[in-house]
């Protein structure tokens, strides 16, 4: 098991990487994660959802994503706390409070499933959540030491050099442990080096003798992990802009953002420059496209959306002649309104959507989970994705689709001019064909790189990075 000194230490990175390398070795390797906050989900084989990053793991495995790989998925959803996903599907929502109450009836199936994984497995390398010394959460823990001893699973604690005092981050994680819960952790990691390891080599030697854990890798910092989805939003302020095209595609970053990793394909692409406009800054005016992400909160993003005055932007964007394409969430902050009137994302309520397109969305009955393909309506440019939403959508946009699927279904909605649209696929421009019909409409051209070539390219690199700085051997003995 992989725990972190906190969250954001590469835990998910780390794991990923050892999947593949041990897979490359010829093991049949499984991911696991007990419980997961994250509204950056997957898709499962067996129609459920889980952490993004699980399903990242599954694919360096070599195996298909399965909802047992993270059986307990919160998805955090506002002033309502957060969605709770059990096995791949929907079982309510829980204040903070109220879920620390409801994690000992969830371990039970947390146990089963890692169970069932490690019966079909050579190896399952399991992931922590957040820090390991977060003793105040010790109590009925799952996610971290309350899972590693009940399921008996040694441990690997993980710091990040990268943003100072990992002595202290490793050594104070040994010092607030419960003496049994740091007798399960076997070595520890640090991650993230720049510069010359040698210098450090006293550090490791300081950690090692006040831990008495050994030093099993110092792990440099791996530029191919930036081509890798990423788990957690944090990270999408602090790029700010990602590449340096003549296309500029705007991106307002709501609160509830979900499934940003549709983004990530448009760092493949020469001719575009993807501006993440945060909280307090203004959609640049110069911007040809103004891509709203999914989100959690619709509603809830809808409020924040005008509280920012981007509303007002979007609206000028569209007088200038410029697109404007929504997915999911966002796709349904593009109509007259948004209601939920069986407070599924927050209080029961009707919001005024955005007003371009001329559709209507009542949120409520069954979550679609499932894998799609099809083709463009208006050009036929093919692609594959997934659904991965609740909640209806129609109106006399509707009768202008943005795809047509492949069993026949028509989805999502087109304004007159065909300058604003949106769907509720998701992956749709992991596609070098829908980019680059995209691009073409925007005054671009399309690569034609592979976003999917690009991820294993990326996992088989960190794989690599992992193998020459860990004695992966020395880890296989440490897991039994």
């Amino acid at each position: 098991m992989v725990q972190g000194t906190g969250s954001d230490v590469g835990k998910s990175l780390i794991v990923a990487g050892l999947c593949r390398a041990y897979r490359n070795r010829g093991l049949k390797v499984f991911p696991f994660k007990p419980q997961n906050m994250s509204n950056n989900a997957a898709v499962t084989a067996d129609g459920g959802e889980i952490g993004r990053a699980q399903a990242l793991q599954a694919r360096a495995c070599g195996a298909p994503a399965s909802v047992d790989m993270n059986p307990v998925l919160l998805k955090p959803q506002g002033g309502a706390g957060a969605q709770v996903v059990l096995r791949g599907r929907v079982i309510g929502a829980a204040a903070a409070r109220d879920y620390q109450d409801l994690k000992p009836k969830l371990l039970a199936a947390v146990l089963e499933s890692f169970g069932r994984l490690a019966a079909r497995a050579d190896l399952v390398i399991v992931e922590g959540a957040g820090s390991a010394s977060e003793i105040n959460l010790r109590k009925n823990d799952i996610a971290n030491m309350g899972f590693a001893r009940a399921a008996d699973v040694p441990v690997i604690l993980v710091g990040d050099i990268d943003r100072g005092g990992v002595i202290a981050q490793i050594v104070g994680t040994k010092a607030v442990l419960d003496p049994a819960d740091a007798a399960m952790i076997q070595g520890f990691l640090v991650n993230r080096f720049r510069g010359d390891p040698a210098l450090f080599a006293d550090g490791m030697a300081m950690i090692e003798s006040l831990t008495h854990w050994p030093a099993l890798g110092l792990v440099p910092f791996c530029p191919a992990a930036a081509r890798l989805p990423a788990e957690d939003s944090f990270g999408l302020a602090e790029r700010r802009r990602v590449g340096a095209g003549k296309i500029i595609i705007a991106v307002p970053l709501l609160p509830g953002i979900a499934n940003f990793d549709d983004l990530d394909p448009f760092a493949l692409e020469p001719d575009v420059t993807l501006v993440m406009v945060r909280s307090g800054e203004v959609l640049p005016s110069e911007a040809q496209l103004v891509l709203l992400p999914g989100s959690k909160a619709t509603i809830a993003d809808l409020a924040a959306l005008r509280r920012e005055g981007w509303d007002i932007d979007i609206a000028a964007h569209v007088r200038r002649g410029g697109h404007v394409i929504g997915l999911c969430g966002g796709y349904q902050m593009l109509g007259r309104t948004v209601s939920d009137p069986q407070g599924i994302e927050g209080p029961p309520g009707e919001a005024l959507g955005l007003g371009l397109l001329h559709i209507e969305t009542e949120l409520g009955g069954d979550k679609l989970l499932a894998p799609v393909r099809g083709r463009s309506a208006e050009d036929g440019a093919p692609f594959e994705g997934y659904e991965m939403h609740l909640g209806r959508t129609s109106g006399a946009g509707s009768e202008r689709p943005m795809l047509v699927l492949d069993d026949g279904r028509r989805d999502g909605a087109g304004s007159a001019d065909g300058r604003v649209r949106g769907c509720y696929i998701h992956g749709l421009f992991g596609n070098p064909a829908q980019r680059a019909a995209l691009l073409a409409r925007l005054g671009g051209a399309g690569s034609g790189l592979s976003y999917e070539a690009s991820v294993e390219d990326a996992l088989d690199a960190v794989a690599r990075h992992l193998e020459a700085h860990i004695d992966l051997d020395r880890l296989l003995t440490l897991a039994r």
